[in-house]
């Protein structure tokens, strides 16, 4: 292996450490703590995204932790592309994971929804609307967050073979994994009729 070859390499691993610790900045804590809202955990279903904070009944603050929570994703895949495609889409991985097992907060983070939607949109732009699409159609039609999580989410792996190619269909696959495994005690509520509604405190 030449010199060239020992270089790119660290710096993708660079990258890729930077795009798990940009992931793992809790956002929602961070919003909520600055708008006097309270600690998250002990908030609602105690999770850090944005669908908790809006629990607290401020829309601001949550549309604010939607936003950076998406930017995360967005800026890691961004980030990890000026080195090289492979970067990008295997960052979009560990931005996620960033987000879901934060260093800062013992491994226990949020369920990786927007950061997912935002890596996504930067891997492939029509992949990633269509994903948003299907969240808000869900969720304007039924009004349960995590239903539309779930099936945007399924639907992700379609979307990006379709407008991406197969080479980010693995990581794409893992990432929906990923919230669907964060998403199992919603489905248990779900399917029991126990699952909040969006909006309700």
């Amino acid at each position: 292996m030449n010199d060239f070859s020992i270089e790119s390499l660290t710096l993708t691993v660079i990258v890729l450490v930077l795009a798990y610790i940009l992931g793992s900045i809790p956002f929602g804590i961070l919003i909520s703590k600055v708008f006097g809202l309270g600690n998250l955990r002990n908030l609602g279903s105690g999770n850090i995204g944005a669908t908790n904070v809006l629990r607290t009944g401020n829309r601001f603050a949550a549309l604010l932790t939607l936003i950076l929570d998406g930017s995360k994703g967005l800026l890691g895949v961004i980030l990890a592309r000026f080195i090289s495609e492979d970067a990008a889409i295997t960052a979009s991985v560990c931005v996620i994971l960033g987000h879901i097992y934060p260093i800062w907060l013992k491994f226990v983070g949020g369920k990786g929804v927007a950061t997912f939607f935002g890596a996504l949109l930067a891997l492939n732009l029509m992949a990633g609307i269509l994903v948003c699409l299907v969240w808000l159609s869900v969720a304007f039609f039924y009004r349960y967050s995590s239903l539309a999580a779930i099936i945007s989410s399924i639907s992700a792996p379609i979307w990006i073979s379709l407008f991406y190619g197969n080479d980010a269909l693995v990581v794409t696959l893992i990432m929906t994994i990923l919230v669907l495994y964060r998403h199992k005690d919603n489905i248990r509520r779900l399917a029991d009729g126990s699952e909040s509604k969006i909006g309700k405190s």
